[in-house]
């Protein structure tokens, strides 16, 4: 009898798993980076308006991908019986609603450079999550670089005399959402849980629309078929992201996804000071080195600690416990 290959038994290669997570959770930041961009191009909708189609046409995306996708539905009824992975999506759902929300009155409201703090900070609340939830040892940088975070915050709050509230409802909200889509696992295929987190949030959507068309009116074809096109693209827009950084969030660390993070936030920092030309005062400034020197210090922890991984263990990458 012939023996198995070393393929058939092993389906499953750790390395090329790990591979395959960094490059969809790369290629859902790149293209995070450059969204507000694409959000500009939708004015005049509104945030609200926006953030109703977004959750709608991602649906009809992946109804469509389900359709196509071979054994999409099976597999999408087998995670619908299972309740405990249910509550998990609606959590999931809930979360990336308010971070949708919250970008999206950035975007439209010159706001895309405080969007991109929070986006920095949010690794740092990433590892701080960790300790918090999954009960994971801080090493001193960690504590160092959260210490630097909070310093910012403080320095941005008293010399920018606002708190920077958008900044840290993203920071929040994505950072819980990236918890939550660790705790699914692989319970949910990337497909079906956007599917369902955008079903739940459907009915929230068909409800802002019913009110922004009671009160400034809906947009949705009134401005020229290159408008309504864009407009119902911000599906495919937003579920392409999701769905790799879903992929990407199965097979690597939640410490590796937040150090992929800082693709985003630098570049909607590029894009809001140089495309768009949002005010950079001098006390603003400050925060932002302040925060960047918080980001170095923890590339700097998880760069040494996964050194130490490879060297303890041997043809195992990691960069974190």
């Amino acid at each position: 009898m012939s023996q198995p290959s070393p393929s058939r038994a092993n389906p499953i290669d750790p390395e090329r798993e790990k591979l395959l997570g960094v490059g969809y959770g790369a290629g859902a930041y790149l293209l995070w980076g450059v969204l507000p961009l694409y959000f500009v191009l939708l004015k005049p909708t509104g945030a609200w308006e926006v953030v109703a189609w977004r959750i709608l046409f991602s649906l009809v995306f992946c109804a469509l991908l389900l359709t196509v996708v071979r054994g999409g539905w099976v597999r999408m009824i087998a995670v619908i019986r299972n309740r405990a992975v249910v509550g998990w999506t609606v959590l999931a759902g809930l979360l990336i609603y308010v971070n949708w929300q919250a970008f999206l009155i950035a975007t439209q409201s010159d706001h895309v450079i405080e969007s991109s703090l929070g986006y920095f900070i949010n690794p740092i609340a990433t590892v701080l999550l960790a300790v918090l939830v999954l009960k994971e040892r801080v090493r001193p940088l960690q504590w160092a670089a959260i210490g630097i975070a909070v310093v910012a915050v403080v320095v941005i709050v008293v010399a920018y005399g606002s708190v920077p509230w958008i900044a840290l409802t993203l920071t929040a909200s994505f950072g819980l959402y990236g918890l939550v889509k660790k705790q699914i696992g692989g319970a949910v295929d990337a497909v079906s849980g956007l599917a369902l987190e955008t079903l739940w949030l459907a009915p929230i959507a068909v409800v802002q629309l019913v009110i922004v068309a009671a009160t400034t009116g809906l947009t949705l074809g009134q401005h020229g078929v290159g408008h309504t096109l864009l407009l119902i693209g911000s599906g495919v827009a937003t579920a392409v992201p999701l769905l790799l950084f879903a992929s990407g969030a199965r097979r690597v660390t939640l410490t590796t996804i937040g150090l992929l993070q800082f693709i985003a936030p630098i570049l909607q920092f590029l894009t809001g000071v140089f495309i768009l030309g949002e005010p950079m005062p001098a006390e603003r400034w400050a925060g932002f080195v302040i925060v960047w020197v918080a980001c170095a210090v923890l590339v700097a922890d998880m760069l040494r600690e996964g050194r130490r991984s490879r060297r303890s263990a041997p043809g195992v990458v990691s960069l974190a416990r």
